[in-house]
């Protein structure tokens, strides 16, 4: 323990009295481990750690239900109860899905619209959420017994937002929807729900839906798919039994219930696969950033290897004294790592305060959404473990061949020469060299890896989704939470719509109850089309909108056969559904679509019309059958309906005329949301977004680090050679000799990186061909551009020192020795 003391006490001080090395060594490690960092931060966030202030991450797993064509959906209550009543692997089982409602305090006429998670009782007990206030829901509310539960726990956010952190929130009542409910409890203030990147501002029993929304039947229907699932292990049973167990009464549901299970199945996840979760999108380009974030990092120890090389030269008399006074070469070897870890450590408190604003911007990056987004990167204990590890880790890599190579030189030589061995000079240039090579192919594979996705990004934003969203505003209601039926509604809607469309500047409007490439996914049927016959297992699910008349025109989805929906398509009209172009090619084969028959929702529907097909859920879709429903006749109170606007000027100028007229009409409704069309859809763009912008940061830095490495390593070469080339000069070289001379062994260097960054770049980018958008992963623009680009950069960086050495003086370079 004593000499530990003693090689710490001795390595600040030499640190102290090189401020300059140590300070520019801790920076650099501050920006490699700082990036490390903040990407395992959000790794741990979202795939380790998913659900924040829950127990054991790692025993949930999220059920599934799975199409006949692999497509995962959600649960209905029914097949819900059976898993939860049946599987004997899973210690508990909770459904849960999202809701939008509107809160009231007291006579407040104006309410609040909050989104709600609606749980099973048993949710918190099976996640193991303790309150920080009151209690949560008690086994006498788990039941299944529709409007019995009219309780609710709040967030710790909503407490403090709402009832300022009142003590005494515990037993109030609040409104919901304009119906009673009281407050139980508040939960922790690190517990947000089972939604991951999603902070919910209440949680109430599923029981209640219907005195909530007015829906309720889907409680009892196996067709409806409303359910959201999730399960934990029980202590030691493998995952492999438990989704066997699944699978298993899943088979056995599809046997009982043909109807409406057949060629369905179940199986279960890991929370953070779940998909249509932030971190089944994010997973797999978190992983890239981690390995970018690891070239950085190794960049910048090859940067700090080569200062402590430079520094060992300067010190060679230093430790030639220590090792002719008897100290063993090992001896010498642990101070240098001692001093190595001390710098590495330093640069993890520094990379430590960087991540802790750094972890903010994956949020920052993330589109407009109805959906309260939120993600928490917690700098605690695991990360900074983590970190820590990566600093001793990164000492070690960047100290041990320093160390090494310092304790090689003969003794009596470095003796004679002062310190300043040319043999030991050429011995580290070579491994400095050696690691500029390094430096330039982690550089490269960077930057390559930065193009691939601003090219894909570019793709994304350019790609025609089969609509227009430029110049439209979106207008989200709720109107149940204000007390309408569904006649009342498609009153207030028709009334809004007129008044709208005769405010200057407005175009055109209409509404819809699904807007496309969102968060939100969408709802579907199970149908059945007239002279069509399924094939084995053939999915015939298909999603659908409802939409007003003019909902085409408005969006600029062209009409290519029959008629767009009109006022006079009503309740009391025939049934009647506009398809897709893709459902025409799918269903019937080139035949007359105009008056075929569509049966579903336990109707029979006729085809007025045929549209474009365009994008519904996400930008890389194949084509698929789409439906659309007329809004008079099909519009529930419970629906959530978003009105369109074009306009003829910048869309963000619409929301106070809405909000002028919806006042207008009736002071009780309140907008839900309002959002630029343009920006709801970026949610298809993210993953290309995020990968665009964090990797061309990161390949910036790296290409930055790789160009002061080699730099230096020309510089301090020049340095060395001052001797050399002021003979070179004095014998008659001219300047341009001495500049073809010091760029020429530059760029060797650079050429040899460049070649050897190619070939890793070719090997490890097609790992990230699945994310990459119309781009291949082995684009030879890219990759040309990208070597050409870093060529011109290593080029200026060797030209510089290479013109120093041009001004040496021959005469002052003889006497330099």
């Amino acid at each position: 323990m004593g000499t530990l003391l003693q090689d710490l006490r001795y390595g600040l001080r030499v640190l102290l009295k090189a401020p300059g090395f140590t300070t520019v060594a801790v920076l650099s490690l501050a920006v490699g481990i700082g990036a490390n960092t903040t990407t395992f931060s959000w790794i741990d966030g979202l795939l380790l750690r998913p659900l924040s202030g829950v127990e054991k991450n790692q025993e949930l797993v999220s059920l599934q239900t799975v199409t006949p064509s692999g497509e995962f959906i959600s649960t209905s209550y029914p097949d819900y109860r059976d898993f939860r009543d049946q599987t004997k692997l899973l210690s508990g089982v909770v459904g849960y899905r999202p809701e939008p409602l509107s809160l009231s305090l007291g006579d407040e006429q104006q309410a609040e619209p909050i989104w709600v998670e609606m749980v099973t009782g048993n949710f918190f007990e099976v996640l193991g959420v303790k309150p920080a206030l009151g209690r949560v829901f008690v086994p006498e509310e788990w039941g299944d017994k529709p409007g019995a539960y009219p309780v609710v726990v709040i967030s710790h956010g909503l407490w403090k937002r709402r009832f300022r952190g009142d003590p005494g929130v515990v037993g109030k009542q609040v409104q919901l929807n304009r119906q009673p409910f009281t407050v139980i409890g508040v939960a922790p203030k690190e517990f947000h729900g089972a939604f991951v990147g999603v902070a919910w501002d209440l949680w109430v029993p599923l029981m209640m839906e219907r005195q909530l929304t007015g829906r309720g039947d889907w409680l009892s229907d196996r067709s409806s798919r409303d359910v959201f699932v999730a399960g934990r292990l029980k202590p030691g049973v493998a995952f492999e039994r438990a989704r066997a167990e699944i699978e298993t009464i899943s088979q056995r549901l599809a046997e009982s219930y043909p109807d409406s299970n057949r060629g369905t199945r179940a199986t279960i996840m890991p929370m953070w696969k779940a998909p249509y979760s932030a971190p089944s999108i994010l997973g797999p380009l978190l992983k890239i950033l981690m390995g970018v974030s690891a070239v950085v990092l190794l960049i910048v120890c090859a940067n700090v290897a080569n200062l402590l090389l430079a520094r060992a030269t300067s010190r060679q008399r230093e430790f030639s004294i220590r090792l002719g006074l008897g100290a063993s070469r090992m001896r010498l070897i642990r101070q240098l790592l001692t001093e190595s870890l001390l710098v590495a450590l330093a640069g993890a408190a520094a990379g430590i305060l960087l991540a802790s604003w750094m972890t903010g911007s994956l949020l920052a990056l993330a589109p407009v959404t109805y959906f309260p987004l939120f993600f928490s990167a917690r700098l605690d204990s695991p990360v900074l473990g983590f970190t820590v590890l990566l600093a001793l880790l990164a000492g070690v890599l960047f100290g041990l061949a320093p160390a090494l190579e310092a304790v090689k030189p003969d003794l009596s030589e470095s003796l004679k020469s002062g310190g300043r061995s040319l043999t030991a000079t050429s011995k580290s240039q070579r491994l400095r060299r050696l690691l500029v090579v390094s430096e330039v192919a982690l550089a490269l594979v960077a930057l390559v890896g930065a193009g691939l996705f601003v090219k894909s990004f570019q793709n994304a934003r350019k790609s025609n989704p089969g609509f227009d969203p430029q110049g439209v505003m979106l207008v989200s209601f709720n109107l149940r939470s204000s007390g309408y039926d569904q006649e009342r509604g498609k009153g207030f809607y028709h009334r809004l719509r007129e008044r709208l469309e005769a405010t200057p500047g407005v175009e055109s409007v209409s509404y819809a109850v699904r807007v496309p490439l969102g968060f939100e996914g969408g709802s579907w049927e199970d149908i059945q089309v007239e002279g069509y016959v399924p094939r084995s297992s053939e999915n015939m699910k298909l999603y659908y909108n409802k939409i007003a008349p003019g909902y085409f025109q408005l969006m600029r989805i062209p009409v290519v056969e029959g008629r767009d929906f009109t006022e006079r398509d009503d309740e009391k009209a025939p049934p009647v559904v506009i398809v897709n172009q893709a459902f025409i090619e799918h269903f019937l084969a080139g035949r007359y679509p105009i008056g075929r028959q569509v049966r579903g929702w336990d109707r029979t529907l006729r085809i007025v019309g045929v549209v474009k097909t365009s994008k519904y859920a996400h930008l890389e879709e194949v084509s698929q059958p789409y439906l659309y429903l007329p809004f008079r006749q099909s519009y529930r109170a419970s629906n959530r309906v978003t009105v369109h606007i074009r306009t003829a000027g910048r869309p963000e100028s619409v929301p106070p005329a809405v909000r002028r007229e919806v006042q207008a009409l009736d002071p009780s409704v309140a907008l839900f949301a309002e959002i630029p069309l343009v920006d709801y859809i970026s949610a298809s763009l993210m993953t290309q977004k995020v990968a665009a912008s964090l990797l061309s940061v990161l390949g910036t830095l790296a290409l930055l680090l790789a160009v002061l490495g080699l730099y230096s390593v020309m510089a301090y070469s020049v340095t060395q050679r001052t001797h050399e080339i002021g003979v070179r000069m004095a014998l008659g070289a001219q300047p341009r000799d001495v500049l073809r001379l010091v760029v020429g062994q530059g760029m060797v260097v650079s050429l040899a990186g460049v070649a050897a960054g190619l070939a890793a770049a070719l090997a490890l980018t097609r790992l990230m061909s699945g994310l990459l958008f119309r781009v291949s992963a082995t684009d030879p623009l890219i990759f040309a551009g990208a070597s050409l680009f870093l060529t011109v950069i290593a080029l200026a960086a060797s030209y510089i020192p290479a013109h120093r050495a041009t001004k040496v003086d021959p005469m002052v370079a003889l006497r330099y020795e």
